[in-house]
């Protein structure tokens, strides 16, 4: 019996340390061996132990840039496949366009891949896989601005080491993640509101869920919320056509987590959950850490503008055009039931004398699917074919930007599409919606009655299709009612 003990505690010890390896994240030091010269070489040893992640990791949208398009109105059932590599916004606008995708050469970096460079890939290649950018601490892993490749001139400088961010690996940190979604657009806080750099150091204030423990947060990490399984992450991104799953404050906030147990206006605060998502009151500005992008015109290309800045960022760029920011502001408030209208390459736009619908929630008030959630307005201009009534996909990358021909960037842009360029273009303006789910504010910063009812300015009623205040005239329930009385 003293030896069948002795075996079992062992496979208990055993145990215990497979699981607290599993919580903590192992150490690789003593597994991962170098030098390494590139970052394929720390793929193929990381293979090693990890075939199946990599197997799984290929079949997710952050691998193939594309997915169903089940966040998209009307063609949830479709099985073609959209993402970033075939769509289009009013940011940067596509990576594809002109002959060859030749801007994957630069739009690669976020791309978590090695060597994807030009409109092909061997997406099956399982060295490609850049593991690294996810899930190195220490090193200074750093990506080269053009090449889809690790930096391999700060190798030479000496400010990054290779060997010690492939021994670091670990769980993914904020900072992993943020090296793309901080940067997205083209820089710090540009395209999605509430995500930038600022959040490494931020304090409750900023953020309750992601400031660190010792600054009053949660100390919450990324996949917390975004519950990750064979490298699928959930999230269903207001920018893409494709999600694996949904993340909802009720994931965490629910049975005794529940909100406003102790509040004493639980009954009303609970009431008004049915029509309005939790982040519209306890986000009560959005960009707090830096300001964000809220306008971009491209039909400034090429001018000679004086640039200003607007909270310290510049205005106008030759090769971009004009731009404009807003740091801690109100956000937009509209319904959304689950899907988004999107705008989607080749598209025929109906009216150019209206802004152009990029992205939009879906929904309205006598939706009872749909509630009101919190949204960064965003607007510009882009090219329009004149002819055949589409958004034009310009080449920007090695072309526009260096001689600021629009006629030769056209042309360029709509090689290798079956979108050619007819000859005739014109600027109309575009507008999205961006949502806006971060930055959840402390619980003493949510929204009060007055901030929204009683003569606020925050909320238009009108534009939600309210007939006035619903304290004041009721709420859906009334406005339906009212509706079906006159019928």
């Amino acid at each position: 019996m003293k030896g069948v003990r002795t075996v079992v505690a062992a496979a208990s010890a055993a145990l215990l340390l497979v699981a607290s390896m599993a919580f903590a994240g192992v150490d690789h030091s003593d597994f991962v061996k170098g030098p390494f010269t590139k970052g394929q070489d720390v793929t193929k040893q990381c293979l090693e132990c990890h075939d199946k992640q990599a197997t799984d990791f290929m079949k997710t949208t952050h691998w193939n840039w594309k997915g169903t398009p089940n966040h998209v109105k009307g063609m949830e059932k479709s099985t073609k496949e959209y993402g970033k590599f075939n769509m289009i916004n009013s940011f940067c606008t596509t990576v594809f366009n002109g002959k060859d995708a030749k801007p994957m050469e630069s739009c690669g970096k976020c791309h978590a891949g090695y060597g994807w460079t030009r409109s092909k890939f061997d997406h099956n290649d399982k060295t490609r896989v850049d593991c690294l950018v996810c899930h190195a601490q220490k090193g200074n892993y750093e990506r080269a601005a053009v090449g889809c490749d690790i930096d391999m001139k700060a190798i030479q400088k000496g400010s990054m080491d290779l060997d010690k961010a492939a021994k670091s690996v670990g769980k993914p940190t904020l900072q992993n993640c943020g090296y793309c979604h901080f940067y997205g657009g083209g820089g710090d806080a540009v395209k999605s509101p509430g995500l930038d750099s600022t959040l490494l150091a931020a304090d409750k204030n900023a953020d309750v869920h992601m400031a660190k423990k010792e600054k009053g947060g949660a100390g919450l990490l990324c996949q917390d919320c975004h519950k990750t399984k064979d490298h699928k992450i959930a999230g269903a991104s207001s920018m893409m056509a494709h999600y694996d799953a949904r993340v909802n404050c009720a994931d965490c906030h629910t049975g005794a987590k529940a909100p406003h147990q102790k509040s004493k206006n639980k009954v009303i605060l609970d009431k008004h959950t049915a029509s309005v998502a939790c982040q519209t009151c306890h986000i009560p500005t959005i960009s707090r850490g830096q300001a964000t992008k809220v306008g971009w015109w491209w039909s400034d290309t090429g001018k000679h503008i004086e640039p200003k800045e607007e909270f310290d960022k510049e205005t106008f760029q030759k090769k971009k055009g004009t731009f404009k920011w807003n740091m801690n502001y109100v956000p937009t408030y509209a319904w959304y039931n689950g899907s988004m209208e999107r705008y989607m390459v080749g598209d025929k736009i109906k009216d150019p004398s209206k802004p152009v619908v990029m992205i939009k929630p879906v929904g309205d008030i006598k939706d009872k699917t749909a509630k009101i959630y919190p949204y960064k307005f965003y607007e510009g201009s882009q090219p329009m074919d004149a002819k055949f009534k589409y958004l034009n996909t310009f080449q920007q990358y090695e072309s526009l930007w260096k001689h600021y021909d629009w006629e030769k960037a056209l042309k360029d842009g709509g090689q290798d599409l079956g979108l050619p360029y007819s000859g005739k273009f014109q600027f109309v303006k575009t507008v999205a919606w961006l949502a806006a789910p971060h930055e959840v504010a402390p619980k003493e910063q949510a929204l009060q009655c007055g901030e929204c009812h009683m003569g606020a300015k925050r909320m238009d009623w009108a534009a939600l299709g309210y007939k006035g205040d619903p304290m004041q005239v009721g709420g859906r329930s009334v406005e339906k009612a009212a509706k079906k009385k006159k019928k």
